[in-house]
């Protein structure tokens, strides 16, 4: 089956799982442009995962045309259908690819695209390839704020296994005070993430920008703090003050 059947196939099963009232709920709750057929993200994930489960050798330039293809129709799940194919076959890809990537991400203008194609996608490019980490500097400081969220969400997955935090703690610092919730909001869930893991790392370096940080910010970072640090920290927050003086 060649690229266009497979666009076709894709498609056709995703049609036949949609509903008309979920299309016009889901275009309402994104604020999409884009059309919708009112599948749910499980069915276009089971059918992404059928082509592969199908199509198990397809290789990297056809992996790249599919999701091109898929990605062309101004229609939300075919799109979604695309990053799910990247992500299905995440291996395959190569830092050549990031380019190709970053275009769907600066298309996409929703987070239900953008934050897979950044924390799963770019997330694993930089872990593979690191010196993608220098496109990164340049996305910290884009005019595209989604390009900039990118650049924040794509630290998610590395630094859970003690990736570049240094990177990412410069990003956000220079991020920290704007006004576009995406940011603020990025900025709060990595640091979430990563106090599962390292908590006292996320508490050194929420303590000296309390001040600075939006309540979104600061209310994600803390979730999985300790109870008392936690309350320290918002207290101070509210205070317009740091916690400790850097």
């Amino acid at each position: 089956m060649d690229v266009p059947d497979l666009v076709a196939f894709i498609e056709s099963e995703l049609r036949t799982v949609a509903t008309p009232e979920r299309a016009a709920g889901e275009k309402k709750y994104l604020k999409s442009d884009l059309d919708f057929l009112g599948a749910t993200v499980p069915a276009i994930r089971k059918v992404a995962k059928g082509v592969r489960r199908r199509h198990p050798d397809l290789d990297h330039d056809t992996v790249m045309e599919l999701a091109a293809a898929l990605w062309q129709p101004p229609i939300h799940e075919l799109r979604m259908s695309a990053v799910e194919v990247l992500c299905l076959h995440l291996p395959l890809l190569t830092a050549a690819d990031l380019p190709a990537v970053e275009s769907m991400i600066r298309q996409s203008r929703t987070w239900a695209l953008v934050d897979v194609l950044a924390a799963t996608v770019v997330g694993d490019l930089i872990t593979r390839f690191p010196g993608l980490n220098k496109q990164l500097d340049r996305w910290a400081t884009d005019e595209d704020f989604w390009i900039r969220r990118s650049a924040l969400l794509a630290h998610l997955k590395p630094l859970r296994e003690g990736g570049d935090f240094e990177r990412f703690s410069r990003y956000a610092d220079a991020m920290l005070e704007e006004k576009e919730f995406f940011i603020r909001k990025a900025i709060g869930w990595v640091l979430r993430d990563m106090s599962r893991t390292r908590p006292q790392l996320v508490a050194d370096w929420v303590a000296p920008r309390t001040h600075r940080m939006s309540g979104v910010t600061i209310r994600e970072a803390i979730k999985k703090l300790p109870p008392e640090q936690a309350a320290a920290f918002l207290e101070a927050y509210r205070q317009k003050r740091p916690a400790i003086t850097p």
